[in-house]
C-alpha cells in the first residue's frame, strides 16, 4: 500500500462482526438513518447515514460540518462502541476517536472521489471498517487528478490512513450485491472512525 495507508483484511472476525453489526443497529434505532445533501445544490447522497460519538459529520444545503446532535431529531449522538474504540487503540491511532460516521450503501448507492478534510486536526488517521457486501473502494493521491486504483473491500475488513496519506482522494465506485449474508437486507455498512479535534482538547 501507499505510505500511511494500512490494509488489515480479514481484521474482525466473523463472531466480532455479527456482534458490532448488533451494536450500530441498536445506534441507529438511536439516532434514524438520515439522507445527507450536496451544499448549495440540495441534492441527495445516494447513500443513508448516522453517527456515534460526541460529534456527528452531517452535510446540507448550508455546508458539510460536525455537531453535537442529530440533524432530525436534536438529541445527542449514541457513544461510539467500545470494541470500535478497542479496534482504534490496537492500531496505534492517538488519543480517541471523537466520531464514527455509519455509512449504509444499498443498491447502486456509490460515493464520489473526496478528502476527508472537515477536521480541524489530521494528525490522527482516519479508520474505516467494512460490514456486509463488498465495496469497491477507489483509491488515489492527494490530488484530484492523480492515478488511483480500486481495491476491494469485503466484510471484516479494516483500512487505515494517516501521515502523508491522511488526505488521499478515496471513494466507493460500487457495492458488490450478495457477496455478503451478513446484514438481513443486504447492502453495506462502513464505519469511519476520525479525531476531529487536536488531542489538546480531550
Amino acid at each position: 500500500m501507499s505510505d500511511g495507508v494500512a490494509y488489515y483484511p480479514g481484521r474482525i472476525s466473523a463472531t466480532d462482526q455479527r456482534s458490532l453489526l448488533a451494536e450500530i443497529e441498536q445506534v441507529i434505532a438511536e439516532a434514524p438513518l438520515f439522507v445527507p445533501r450536496m451544499p448549495r445544490t440540495n441534492q441527495p447522497f445516494s447513500v443513508e447515514m448516522t453517527n456515534c460519538g460526541s460529534l456527528g459529520w452531517v452535510a446540507d444545503r448550508t455546508g458539510y460540518r460536525y455537531q453535537r446532535t442529530h440533524p432530525d431529531t436534536g438529541e445527542p449522538w449514541p457513544p461510539i462502541p467500545q470494541r470500535l474504540v478497542a479496534l482504534w487503540r490496537s492500531l496505534g491511532a492517538p488519543g480517541e476517536p471523537e466520531a464514527c460516521l455509519v455509512n449504509l450503501y444499498r443498491g447502486t448507492a456509490k460515493l464520489g472521489l473526496h478528502q476527508d478534510r472537515d477536521e480541524a486536526t489530521f494528525d490522527a488517521p482516519v479508520v474505516s471498517v467494512s460490514l456486509g457486501d463488498t465495496g469497491v473502494f477507489r483509491i488515489g493521491g492527494t490530488t484530484r487528478r492523480g492515478p488511483t486504483r480500486s481495491l476491494r473491500l469485503a466484510s471484516g475488513d479494516v483500512i487505515m490512513f494517516g501521515g502523508e496519506a491522511r488526505l488521499i482522494y478515496h471513494g466507493i465506485d460500487r457495492i458488490i450485491a450478495g457477496s455478503s449474508r451478513l446484514l438481513p437486507d443486504g447492502g453495506r455498512i462502513n464505519l469511519t472512525l476520525r479525531r476531529v479535534n487536536p488531542l489538546s482538547v480531550d
